[in-house]
């Protein structure tokens, strides 16, 4: 079977299981192996608290392999990388995709104290006029020198607009969407 970050989508490992894996995998929600060496099962992370939750199980066309979606608790390899591949799991860009689940999150829970909260309490005119803000902010850093002060202002920029997208029900996901459609 092969065991993909179900964010990162790189490949983390590759493993063997038996039916018993299998169906203690299922049970649990963890990655069970079958170790052929050791004749037993071993769910990833027993030993060193690295579990992989299992988010899907995929069956290829052959029925004779699983790729198995999974979200890692920490590093995969039993000799400390991110991957058996020597490879670093880093969500880059695929963040947004966390953030964006968490400020829908707020909104639909509203935590006391939370600076999201807040601002959906505010409503749609105080959370444009945020996105106007900080692209003024973000235009007036762009006129100096320094890479902190632009890269801070285009956070503040790219959040505050999730949060603006959340409260008219779409996302980011919608706007690639228009960008896909209009790149000939």
């Amino acid at each position: 079977m092969i065991i993909q970050d179900n964010q990162t989508l790189k490949v983390l490992m590759l493993g063997y299981m038996n039916e018993e894996a299998y169906l203690k995998t299922k049970e649990t929600g963890l990655v069970t192996f079958f170790s052929r060496s050791r004749k037993s099962l071993w769910t990833k992370g027993e030993t060193s608290g690295n579990f992989l939750q299992v988010k899907q199980i995929h069956i290829d066309c052959d029925q004779d392999t699983l790729l198995i979606m999974a979200k890692p608790d920490g590093p995969v390899c039993h000799v400390g990388p991110d991957t058996c591949f020597n490879e670093v799991n880093d969500p880059g860009i695929v963040f947004l995709d966390y953030l964006q689940d968490l400020i829908k999150d707020r909104k639909r829970s509203m935590p006391e104290g939370s600076y999201t909260t807040r601002l959906f309490e505010s409503g749609i005119s105080r959370i444009a006029q945020k996105v106007g803000e900080e692209a003024v902010e973000v235009v007036i850093e762009a006129m100096g020198n320094g890479e902190d002060g632009i890269l801070n202002e285009a956070a503040d920029l790219l959040f505050h607009m999730m949060v603006l997208l959340t409260e008219k029900g779409l996302e980011l996901g919608d706007v690639v969407k228009v960008l896909k459609s209009r790149h000939k």
